[in-house]
């Protein structure tokens, strides 16, 4: 007994820690004071607390293997069930009436392996003839599948599919791209109504006689082409000048600077002759002003051929176009030349001292050299014309000169207007200056006989002579000119 004792009593601590480790698990939720008096209590109630514990285990097993039975018949229960289902639904038919027959039918022959006849089509009740019905197709219905908690969005029907395949794949007689007749319909319309346009406006702006212009300009394009034009030896292209620098320089000549010629009798139909002019306006457009409007107001349209400097063959693309207008090297040769073939010959003995004189010397002839244009006129027996030209020396008033950069560069003269370079490019714009040129009556030199060209004394006077007959009538035209721009 005694031992007994000492055994039950040596188990003691054990049963209490136990005891206290199922209070723990049980009763999470206890208080620190219910913590501390359960090592007190814990021998009492070892036995009750195993005997609930075994029943809570009982319990639980009995509660596990009643729902693994549940759930075996639940889920046979589900499967009796959608068996059913099946059957039901393969039992029973889809259609009525008469059309019930005939699917069931066709699952007959379709069973067998045959083909099943074709449905028949009810017409509708208002009449409207029946809609070709689609080909019936086999079926290929599969048991449904077990419930599953992800959501799926429904199938189409079979008849949607088929319907947007339709639409999708394009048939026999319909266009891969629809529309694209329209839209090459609409585009040619567009251009007949803008051409319809641009010529109604064309002809508004140059007149009647814009269909005649057009079909100049396509005439020089193919000329340009096929190279059907003619160069002389010095270079003038008398088609490019006529089509391309002529109908520029003329926007200038009647808009801009509203030139009036005068004395253009004196100008002969035919044969050489010798046109000397002033030179003046800081940048040399004179000389080509004087060219068109000579070539405008003279009856058969004679061309001015102009001896230039040095220094404006030199220049890359004003040299090319020079050369093409008509311009040649102011030289005795090339002028002699010129007058004997019968060409009008334009000179401006003044050179760059005329052309870069400041303003407050406008319209004061410079010397005219030594009078070598003289013996040339002389030498080829054509007679002298004087011109005067009024209006260039307001074009570009030069008020000063950059003597400095004009060494560096090479120029004979770097010009200050009112404009330039102050607004930069923008002063380049010429001002809108009133333009009289005026050809005085010839001077004959064909009575001198070629040996009065080595005269010198001769030549003075001859050169002095056509001077003062420009000078004096500058001075006429500006006596009775109105205004510098009117």
């Amino acid at each position: 007994m005694a031992e007994s004792s000492s055994r039950s009593g040596s188990r003691a601590p054990a049963k209490g820690a136990t005891s206290k480790t199922t209070a723990k698990r049980t009763t999470p939720t206890k208080s620190a004071a219910t913590k501390a008096g359960s090592g007190a209590t814990s021998k009492k109630t070892t036995t009750p607390k195993k005997a609930t514990a075994a029943k809570k285990a009982t319990s639980a097993g009995g509660a596990a293997s009643r729902s693994r039975r549940a759930s075996g018949s639940s889920v046979a229960a589900a499967a009796e069930r959608a068996g059913g289902e099946r059957a039901r639904r393969r039992s029973t038919p889809l259609l009525t009436d008469a059309s019930a027959g005939a699917a069931a039918g066709t699952r007959t022959a379709r069973s067998k392996g045959g083909r099943g006849p074709a449905l028949r089509v009810v017409p509708d009740v208002d009449g409207a003839p029946p809609t070709k019905a689609a080909p019936a197709k086999k079926s290929t219905r599969k048991p449904p599948p077990r419930k599953s908690t992800s959501k799926q969005p429904p199938t189409q029907p079979a008849a949607a599919s088929e319907a947007s395949t339709k639409a999708a794949t394009p048939t026999a007689g319909q266009a891969i791209v629809p529309g694209l007749a329209e839209m090459l319909s609409v585009l040619l319309s567009a251009g007949q109504l803008a051409s319809r346009t641009l010529g109604q406006a064309a002809g508004a702006a140059a007149g009647d006689e814009w269909e005649e212009r057009f079909a100049e300009a396509l005439q020089f394009l193919q000329r340009r082409v096929t190279g059907e034009y003619v160069v002389d030896n010095f270079g003038f292209d008398k088609d490019f000048t006529t089509h391309t620098v002529f109908p520029v320089l003329r926007l200038l000549k009647e808009k801009w600077f509203r030139i009036e010629v005068r004395g253009i009798e004196n100008i002969p139909d035919e044969g050489g002759a010798l046109v000397v002019s002033n030179h003046s306006g800081t940048v040399a457009i004179d000389s080509v002003m004087t060219q068109l409007a000579l070539h405008d107001a003279h009856p058969k349209g004679r061309f001015l051929r102009m001896l230039g400097a040095d220094l404006v063959f030199q220049l890359p693309v004003v040299g090319d176009i020079a050369r093409k207008t008509g311009s040649t090297l102011a030289a005795n040769a090339d002028a002699n030349r010129l007058l004997r073939e019968g060409e009008l010959v334009g000179v401006w003995p003044e050179g760059f001292k005329g052309v870069g004189k400041p303003f407050r010397e406008r319209y004061k002839l410079q010397r005219f050299g030594r009078g070598g244009f003289v013996s040339t006129a002389i030498r080829a027996e054509v007679p002298i014309i004087p011109c005067s030209v009024v209006g260039a020396e307001e074009v570009y008033p030069m008020i000063g000169n950059m003597k400095t950069l004009a060494r560096l560069v090479g120029a004979p003269y770097a010009p200050i207007t009112p404009f330039f370079p102050l607004l930069g490019p923008l002063g380049l714009v010429p001002l809108p200056s009133k333009w009289i040129i005026e050809f005085g009556p010839p001077i004959d030199t064909a009575s001198l006989g070629p040996a009065a060209a080595e005269d010198p004394m001769l030549l003075f006077e001859f050169t002095d002579q056509v001077r003062e007959t420009i000078q004096q009538t500058l001075y006429s035209i500006l006596v009775t000119r109105r205004s510098v721009f009117f």
